[in-house]
């Protein structure tokens, strides 16, 4: 079966599943396989489940018409996905960067979606798998399709753009993430700047941070829309941090406060109006969508405990998104705030360095308590009342122990180190 044949199957289909357990009446099913599963065991499971057909890339799997056999399920899934977006003459939205990626996707998504028909990348299904079946998800009355694009090795991004034919892009920033797979800073700059190179050779448009004079040197050659605080901008665009920590974003008069936190968010924020400017949006849409956006899912999400006053950002953290969260925390007006946290991960030979300095600002700033957790951390120098943990239970017996009452506290680590597992007892 070729790439058109299965395409028309797909458009008979609900849909497109890769897990058994998730896995709906009616939807395409594709065998995947990785190191520690090999979906072709599951096709006649997902057959019996109503699957329209299997997808598998197994001859022993093979049981009636309705597994179809292909060399590589996964390169049947991008060439699919591929051949599903060229059917669409819409403005394909591509988004990577180190930090912001997920909280600027769905602010861009919620002011978009004020004046348009928006599909766009669901949760952080940004890989090599998540990129396709989100272009999948594309149907005939979407009107602006927004793809996050995420990857810790060189050439990914590259591998996605050609998967996803973006004809825009923007790029958060070029920050210290993945410097094990990137193979430190100057990498980073490379492998995100694929977008770019993308861009460039296919005519597309770049949304342009001009507050970033990096942005402006890799961006060069390409057709760009520009944001921030210059005249000169495309779009000028103030920002401030009211007493409370919230960002609120100030142009032609008008105020917008948002309901997030750090300066960090601001360009996070301005993108998303920068956007919205672009695709001629009112005003008014502009302020709705981003009033309307709420963070969740464990990114810079304030949470009131019946104790205690906690930021969450546990789901991500490298050493330039740790500063900035810190130096917002640090700026906050607050009594009694207390610091968690978490080991960085993916930073390979970076590692030792990049922990001791995140521990040098922390113990600068005017916090009550410290307290670290995980072997990276655990191994730095400190000095005064900082209090190390090797994982996260450690620290959660801790916390049971001693309870921390009417704090001001900031918890932010990688996700791998599970410190969101502390907010029932804080």
């Amino acid at each position: 079966m070729n790439i058109p044949e299965l395409h028309a199957l797909f458009k008979k289909s609900k849909g497109v599943a890769t897990d058994t357990r998730t896995l709906r009446e009616g939807e395409l099913f594709f065998c995947l396989k990785g190191a520690n599963f090999n979906g072709n065991r599951f096709a006649n499971k997902a057959l019996e489940k109503g699957a329209i057909a299997a997808i598998i890339d197994d001859q022993s799997a093979y049981s009636n018409e309705k597994t179809i056999l292909v060399n590589n399920t996964l390169e049947a899934l991008q060439m699919l996905a591929h051949h599903h977006r060229k059917q669409f003459d819409i403005p394909v939205i591509g988004l990577t960067g180190s930090n912001g990626k997920t909280t600027t996707k769905e602010l861009i998504r919620s002011v978009l979606e004020q004046g348009h028909t928006i599909h766009a990348t669901h949760g952080n299904l940004n890989n090599h798998i998540g990129v396709p079946l989100t272009l999948l998800g594309i149907s005939d009355d979407t009107e602006i399709a927004l793809i996050e694009m995420g990857a810790n090795h060189q050439k990914e991004i590259d591998q996605l753009c050609q998967i996803a034919q973006p004809n825009m892009g923007y790029i958060t920033n070029f920050g210290k993430a993945h410097l094990e797979g990137f193979g430190g800073v100057d990498g980073v700059i490379k492998g995100k700047s694929e977008l770019y190179d993308y861009l460039r050779t296919h005519n597309g448009v770049a949304l342009i941070n001009g507050d970033d004079p990096l942005q402006h040197k890799q961006a060069k050659g390409i057709e760009q829309f520009s944001f921030g605080k210059a005249k000169e901008n495309s779009f000028s665009i103030q920002n401030s941090i009211d007493p409370e920590g919230f960002c609120r974003s100030i142009f032609e008069e008008v105020e917008i406060k948002s309901n997030l936190t750090g300066a960090y968010n601001t360009s996070n924020i301005n993108a998303a109006i920068a956007f919205g400017k672009y695709f001629k949006l009112e005003n008014s849409l502009l302020i709705r969508g981003i009033k309307s956006y709420i963070p969740k899912n464990n990114r810079s999400q304030w949470i009131s405990t019946n104790s205690n006053a906690v930021l969450l950002d546990a789901y991500n953290a490298n050493p330039t998104s740790m500063l900035a969260a810190l130096t917002a925390f640090d700026a906050l007006d607050k009594p009694s705030k207390v610091l968690i946290l978490g080991d960085m991960l993916e930073l390979g030979a970076y590692a030792k360095q990049e922990h001791q300095e995140v521990v040098n600002r922390a113990i600068e700033m005017t916090i009550e308590t410290i307290m670290l957790v995980g072997p990276h951390f655990s191994g730095c120098k400190t000095k005064g009342e900082v209090m190390k943990f090797p994982d996260a239970s450690s620290l959660l017996k801790h916390i049971e122990a001693n309870p921390l009452k009417n704090k001001c506290i900031l918890i932010k680590g990688s996700r791998g180190i599970a410190l969101e597992q502390l907010l029932k007892s804080l």
